[in-house]
């Protein structure tokens, strides 16, 4: 027998008395208790706010991503202990290959955003507005991490990916976190974080975890903390409106449990492969996890002439789907993740029972393998068949958290999306066609009341995540039932922990805040010139100003003979009648390339290579007798860390390229972007 632990205020304790008992889902054997009695979970979240948050807030992005990459690292050397773990949840081999490598996996996607961000603290959000007359006076908008406690509080179906996908993006945004997982699977979260804290990659107080009860964690919260959660929508609901949240407007993102749906569209008929991959995803949505997923499809709408075909096709497949001990040969679905939500899972489908008949499965009569199903926590997969879908609504309000579907039918494609829609809001829906214009069509009509829309065809169909596989990089959440959050989604997700604050005043001040070079700030002469300098030694808002070159017609004609531009603008100044151009005009490929000639300092030095363009505008035609001057400006700097120890030490220089003719005009814009050495390293 274990006693779970709860790591808090940098020690592991054991909580007082017994919470809750913790048992074995395949063969019902007790396994431990768990308890968070006699924790003072106001000390805890101070502890994360002045411990944790202190030490993450002064790392930058780059720091923090290569944190996460360094820990996703840990964990994948440590996972075989997870699975052996993972299966007295009842999951099988492919179920915890879902959480545990699925959560790591989350770990590595944050890690890479780094990229995405400064070498800073802080994010520099958009670009300037200007808000004077002769830009003496701007404005611009930063994002700090918030100086409070991420707080998730976790459903009991995936304590390793609940809890890794929520802590890769607070960890990444600088914000601590305690996690509380659902006491009836949070025995295999606790050996995660077991690993976590003896590694020592996280700073101390960036990571708590509760595994008892939550009690009173939720009335300790401030405004300056995050609170997620993760489960059914009523007790979501009753979290949320707790007044302590609304009184104090505290941030808190609920993904609720919803009715998602899956369409089959009307071409996609029996033979197609189409068809045959509606019915596989379909099961397989059914039966993965045990159907103990947020995502899991729990509508399967199909259009009325194909009814009896996948009800058949799908209760053929189920009929193969063996159920019982993972451990036993052959066995693809295990257990419900206790009795409780056996209990659960039976009630609701006896109230679905009311309105819909059952066409496959039986409460009562299956079959186990490899385990006493009177013991452990097996639930026999469950298809309803629903003849009027509009009238008879049960299937639309009720969820069953289970192996449990409900198969009806749809006219015409306004119908189903109607139908998908009476979810009153999912996490994620599906259309499987062969038709691109089914496809648009559904898309378009549901997107509203859904986080997630899977476009399913033979052409995606070997690399498709499937239906009910969040991605990292993409928003997971949906609107109305269920709650209206975002969890992930790229930067987007990382953004969540951020406070936007927008910042005024003069470029060059602007500038040092954002270190990033405003329009309109100080522009003080390198010495020596940039390609002289290291990337340690390079300042922002350093300029070189160039020599300068007078366009000739036999410039525009040599670059039009190297480039093999001809374009009529270039090369005939009959042809110019009716366009903007008042004669040839130089190409702006040589405008820039004549700038590059222009600020280049060529001797060996510590720039490496020029990899990049961005932003390139031709803002002034150039025309023969026009005196081109480039003002070649440091605009920002992100570090990067070496790959190996043979790798070079080098950072990345963004420099804003301004080229101007004789009038001072700008005539050009862009920003190239170079890998300079750092200092350590000799050329």
């Amino acid at each position: 027998m274990i006693q779970v632990q709860n790591y808090i205020l940098g020690k592991w304790v054991t909580g007082e008395g017994v919470e809750t008992n913790l048992f074995n889902a395949i063969s019902g054997d007790q396994i431990g208790t768990a308890s968070s009695a006699g924790i003072d979970f106001k000390e805890v979240l101070n502890y994360g706010r002045e411990i944790g948050g202190l030490k993450l807030r002064k790392m930058t992005f780059q720091e923090r991503g290569r944190m996460l990459k360094a820990l996703a690292l840990h964990l994948m050397e440590k996972k075989e202990k997870y699975y052996e773990v993972s299966a007295w949840t009842g999951a099988t081999r492919v179920d915890s290959w879902i959480d545990i490598e699925g959560g790591i996996g989350n770990l590595f996607a944050n890690a890479s955003l780094r990229k995405q961000f400064p070498d800073l603290p802080y994010y520099v959000d958009g670009v300037a507005a200007p808000l004077s007359k002769n830009g003496s006076f701007i404005g611009h908008h930063i994002m700090v991490p918030k100086e409070g406690v991420a707080i998730h509080i976790n459903a009991f179906n995936f304590p390793v990916w609940g809890m890794l996908e929520k802590i890769a993006v607070n960890l990444m945004a600088g914000v601590p976190a305690v996690v509380k997982p659902s006491s009836a699977t949070g025995f295999l979260t606790e050996v995660v974080v077991k690993d976590i804290i003896s590694s020592g990659i996280l700073p101390e107080g960036s990571l708590q975890l509760v595994t008892g009860s939550a009690r009173e964690l939720i009335h300790s919260v401030t405004s300056s903390d995050i609170v997620t959660f993760t489960g059914s929508a009523s007790t979501g609901l009753k979290l949320k409106s707790s007044p302590i949240i609304t009184q104090n407007n505290v941030p808190f993102n609920l993904e609720a449990d919803s009715l998602n749906a899956t369409v089959l569209g009307q071409k996609a008929v029996p033979g197609t492969v189409e068809f045959d991959l509606f019915v596989k995803e379909t099961v397989k949505e059914m039966t993965v996890k045990a159907g103990q997923k947020c995502t899991a499809v729990r509508r399967v709408i199909v259009p009325e002439n194909l009814l009896d075909e996948v009800q058949n096709a799908i209760a053929a497949r189920l009929a193969t789907v063996k159920m019982g001990d993972p451990a036993h040969e052959g066995v693809r679905m295990g257990a419900l993740a206790s009795m409780d939500q056996v209990k659960a899972v039976r009630q609701s489908v006896a109230e679905l029972s009311k309105s819909q008949n059952i066409v496959f499965g039986d409460l009562d009569e299956y079959e186990v393998h490899g385990a006493d199903k009177n013991k452990g926590a097996f639930f026999s997969p469950i298809l309803f068949r629903n003849e009027n879908p509009f009238e008879a609504t049960a299937c639309h309000e009720i969820e069953a958290f289970g192996p449990v579907a409900t198969i009806m039918p749809y006219k015409t494609m306004d119908d189903a999306i109607h139908l998908a829609k009476m979810g009153k809001g999912s996490l994620v829906s599906s259309i499987v066609t062969p038709c691109d214009q089914e496809a648009v069509e559904y898309v378009v009509g549901a997107a509203s009341m859904h986080g997630r829309i899977l476009v399913l065809n033979e052409a995606c169909a070997k690399e498709s995540t499937g239906h009910g596989s969040p991605m990292p990089l993409l928003t997971h959440g949906g609107p109305g039932r269920a709650g209206g959050g975002e969890e992930m989604g790229g930067k987007r997700g990382v953004l969540h922990y951020l406070q936007r604050t927008a910042i005024q005043g003069h470029p060059t001040t602007i500038t040092l805040i954002t270190q990033q070079f405003q329009v309109g700030a100080e522009m003080p002469e390198a010495n020596p010139h940039v390609f002289r300098q290291h990337f340690e030694e390079l300042m922002v808002g350093d300029t070189v100003y160039t020599h300068k070159h007078t366009v000739s017609e036999a410039d525009i004609t040599n670059f039009a003979n190297v480039s093999g531009d001809n374009f009529y603008a270039h090369m005939d100044a009959t042809s110019l009648e009716d366009t903007i151009f008042e004669q040839r005009v130089a190409h702006g490929y040589f405008v820039l390339s004549k700038a590059a000639g222009l600020f280049v300092d060529p001797k060996k030095g510590p720039v490496m290579l020029n990899y990049g363009l961005d932003e390139a505008r031709f803002i002034k035609p150039v025309y023969p007798g026009a005196t081109l001057g480039v003002r070649f400006t440091v605009k920002e700097k992100i570090d990067q860390e070496k790959k190996s120890d043979d790798d070079i030490a080098k950072g990345i220089v963004k420099f804003l390229v301004d080229v101007y003719d004789e009038t001072g005009e700008t005539v050009a814009l862009a920003t190239i972007l170079t890998m300079v050495r750092k200092i350590d390293q000799s050329f």
